[in-house]
């Protein structure tokens, strides 16, 4: 036998190891943090946190707003490992925020408001919201040694969104010696289909104590099938694989033994680990109603071309991939269906030949047959960002298609040129409003129903709404920010008094791009109000 290869003392022994932290494990189930999203792979047995690391549910007697700002207590340590809440992707210099942002607000605080964020927030929201969670920022003031909550919830959140590469990036940074944070990166790597360096991380740190399960997937991704077989049987025999885990290793390790009998039944919890699995046994299971974060999986170039222009539409909605990622999958090749997404590509494919033409009937017809399509799939502001400067001045002569061009011009990056370049009709309320709130000149607009009526007081307004101004008072800066996200989406769904100070609130403290842009969506699409 090989000198490397597992023994079976030498697995005994570090299941005995494992058995502790597994039960200790379980015990923190009832406990567990919100940040904790229930699908990742059990890749490792995690410590047991304090009473005190959960994010703990709010206190319903606690006011919103803080009555001072006194200042916490300060924990100082020697910085031999990364302080997770302090590690980013992108400099203050290039965000524009403050490395104190954070201040005085607790950890739990932060983390909860991140992670009841909505899936789905206006886009210019999910901008604002990944910015600050990739931003290199100083931890709270009062946050304690080693408390890694805040920095579990934003990658959670990414992780939520399908966000996988930024994930990965924050994950790689913190370091893989934290057992919460090699969970998290194990399971994207799994996704992204590059687990080959986590499974040599865990081959190396004993102390990351894996998991049966995730010792035998990687001791088979090395090729060791002797050593894998023999893990699977030690796992077994000390009762620490469940039998759906105990039948789909098997047939992992050896799917040639279980030819003609029936498929496994999908677990309704499933894992990165078990998807790679049920893949590479030829089961491969669609993620079309799984997880966000499965549906990169599904842009691998080993999945097919509607599964993967499907899985692009979901991300592309958050945000989780480039516009001209989905652009590339819909022009592809040329749609051989009808229905559906077929004939999404297909209207695309004829507005950006119409677009080249130059042709102004070809392009009207296009403009009017494009909306109805991107809006059914809510991927305007997507497609306003790949074609939307391009539809600059002279507008078409169809009021619908004049509508439709205005509409993406305003939802594209450039919005406050193309505003300046379209010759406004001034009997049309909504589209002078429009281009006024592009440009940034709402004094003196007119609003044209509730909502409008509440983006012009929101934009015009001189102080900061009571319900913000209380958290920048104590030092609670990006705290607030959180709210105002939150306070904004509220307002969508009809209370209106909610994206006024919001829209105030961004604008107060030099987010005017944010806040046009926050008031153009909201008055174009429309989604939820």
């Amino acid at each position: 036998m090989k000198a490397d290869r597992i023994t079976i003392a030498a697995l005994i022994g570090a299941a005995l190891t494992m058995m502790a932290g597994l039960g200790q494990a379980q015990v923190t189930d009832g406990n567990a943090p919100l940040s904790a999203i229930g699908w990742l792979s059990d890749s490792v047995a995690l410590p047991v946190p304090s009473i005190n690391s959960a994010v703990l549910p709010p206190d319903p007697s606690e006011p919103e707003t803080a009555s001072g700002a006194a200042v916490a207590q300060v924990t100082m340590s020697l910085l031999e490992a990364p302080v997770l809440d302090s590690v980013g992707l992108l400099s203050n210099a290039t965000t524009g925020f403050s490395r104190d942002l954070w201040g005085q607000s607790r950890p739990d605080d932060l983390a909860r408001r991140i992670t009841s964020m909505p899936l789905h927030l206006y886009p210019a929201m999910q901008d604002l919201l990944n910015t600050l969670l990739l931003t290199e920022l100083n931890p709270p003031k009062g946050a304690r040694t080693g408390d890694d909550r805040l920095f579990m919830a934003r990658v959670d959140r990414l992780l939520a969104i399908g966000a996988l590469d930024q994930a990965e990036a924050l994950l790689k940074r913190a370091g893989n010696t934290n057992a919460n944070v090699f969970r998290r990166g194990f399971d994207t790597a799994l996704l992204l289909g590059v687990e080959d360096r986590f499974c040599e991380v865990l081959k190396n740190s004993p102390d990351l104590s894996p998991t049966f399960p995730a010792r035998v997937f990687c001791l088979a991704r090395s090729g060791d099938w002797e050593a894998a077989v023999l893990t699977l049987e030690t796992g077994r025999a000390l009762g620490y694989i469940s039998d759906f885990e105990d039948a789909l290793l098997a047939r992992f390790l050896d799917p040639d033994l279980f030819e003609g009998e029936p498929p496994l039944r999908r677990p309704p919890d499933l894992t990165p680990l078990n998807y790679r699995m049920f893949e590479a046994i030829g089961e491969h299971i669609p993620t079309g109603n799984l997880p966000l974060a499965f549906a990169q999986a599904d842009l691998r170039a080993n999945i097919g071309w509607k599964a993967r222009a499907e899985a692009g539409e979901r991300l592309a909605r958050v945000g989780a991939a480039t516009p001209n990622q989905l652009l590339g999958l819909y022009t592809e090749r040329r749609p051989a269906a009808s229905g559906g997404i077929w004939d999404r590509m297909q209207t695309v494919r004829r507005f950006e030949q119409s677009l080249n033409s130059g042709n102004e009937a070809a392009l009207s017809a296009s403009l009017k047959a494009l909306w109805p399509q991107i809006e059914d799939a809510a991927l305007e502001v997507p497609f306003a960002r790949l074609f939307g400067e391009r539809l600059m001045s002279p507008p078409p002569k169809d009021p619908q298609a004049r509508t439709v061009a205005l509409s993406l011009g305003l939802l594209s990056s450039s919005s406050e040129e193309f505003a300046a370049s379209w010759p406004t009709q001034p009997d049309d309320q909504k589209e002078t409003l429009l281009t006024s709130i592009a440009l940034g000149d709402t004094e003196g607009a007119s609003a044209y129903d509730a909502t409008s009526r509440a983006v012009i007081e929101g934009l015009n307004a001189t102080e900061v709404p009571t319900r913000l101004k209380s958290m920048m008072d104590s030092d609670r800066m990006g705290e607030a920010i959180l709210r105002a996200i939150t306070l904004y989406e509220s307002g969508s769904h009809g209370n209106l008094d909610e994206i006024a100070d919001a829209l105030a609130f961004f604008r107060h403290i030099g987010l005017e791009r944010v806040a046009r842009q926050a008031a153009l969506e909201v008055l174009i699409l429309e989604r939820r109000g």
